[in-house]
């Protein structure tokens, strides 16, 4: 059952609607706007993005000479809220202080910045910040073994229960703990995703993020960490991932590349120019009081784009460039 609810947790008729398998001085690309004739064309359709696009380790391959083209819908323009649902077995876990303290630093960052390059028909763009609403814990409500439909009941039962808001605004994080498996591909061909629920009739993005331990390397997980945690760690750079790609994809009709590759995909993997903590660890981001090592994000322009860790005027120039 899920916890942090004065009421008994009472599974809800939830209406599903998944797609999931799931700055500086610089002038940023501009989407093409529907209302100038001499505006580009919208692209044109051609791989449609899944949501697992970031996979693992193992398939990041060369993914940064195709373009990222927009595709017409919607970017996450107003500050989203982002609240968290801890799956399965989480007490205690050195993780858990590592993603709450990424959460409530990421926003309003350098790193984060480079969402606020992808914009829409109508000229608007991420903020490039984030807050932090809460977290409930769901003690296995469904069992260890979950569909990514069940992943996006998770997602939205706190809401829909009165545990957490019905947030139009909001992001809904699901952290599921090691012993949890996802059928289509957790730990397997993914590490985490994002998708779309509802809760009472509101359409909720919703991304997933497993424990990278289920997964050995292949999610990331590595010692020495930054924090001492090879979850924790590593499952904040598929979350500022998976953040990115929310933001600037959230109903698959957004910015992506011929072959369905979003934003963040682009950069899976790739983690630019690092140095070592006093724990000889790796990273490349410090936030707040915390070093963190995260993939590098994609930055438009030009004839494909670049992959960096902020939206500086010379990395801007530099996807110009490209």
């Amino acid at each position: 059952m899920l916890r942090r609810s004065p009421r008994p947790a009472l599974l809800p008729m939830v209406a599903l609607v998944l797609a999931a398998a799931a700055c500086d001085d610089a002038a940023p690309p501009v989407a093409p706007s529907a209302a100038s004739p001499d505006a580009p064309r919208f692209a044109k359709a051609s791989t449609r993005p899944t949501g697992k696009g970031i996979g693992t380790i193992d398939t990041k391959g060369d993914r940064t000479h195709q373009k990222v083209e927009y595709h017409g819908g919607p970017v996450l323009t107003a500050t989203p809220t982002v609240y968290v649902i801890w799956y399965g077995f989480w007490r205690d876990h050195p993780a858990v202080p590592i993603l709450t303290d990424f959460l409530t630093s990421v926003g309003g960052s350098s790193y984060f910045s480079i969402n606020t390059l992808y914009q829409d028909a109508n000229g608007g763009a991420p903020s490039g910040g984030l807050a932090y609403g809460g977290s409930v814990d769901d003690w296995y409500s469904l069992g260890t073994v979950l569909s990514d439909a069940d992943v996006g009941i998770v997602a939205s039962l706190p809401a829909s229960s009165g545990q957490l808001p019905i947030d139009p605004n909001g992001i809904y994080v699901v952290f599921t703990s090691s012993d949890v498996d996802v059928t289509s591909g957790l730990a397997a061909s993914y590490c985490g995703y994002h998708g779309v629920t509802s809760a009472n009739s509101v359409t909720l993005p919703y991304i997933l993020v497993g424990a990278a331990s289920r997964a050995g390397t292949k999610c990331g997980y590595r010692y020495p960490s930054p924090n001492g945690s090879g979850d924790g760690d590593a499952m904040a750079s598929i979350l500022a991932a998976e953040l990115s790609n929310t933001l600037t994809d959230p109903w698959f009709t957004g910015w992506y590349d011929r072959f369905g590759l979003e934003p963040a995909d682009k950069c899976a993997w790739s983690y630019g120019t690092t140095y070592t903590t006093t724990n000889g660890a790796r990273a490349n981001v410090h936030l707040g009081g915390r070093d963190y090592l995260l993939q590098q994000l994609w930055i438009p322009g030009g004839r494909a784009g670049v992959c960096a860790l902020d939206a500086s005027a010379a990395a801007i120039a530099a996807a110009n460039a490209s």
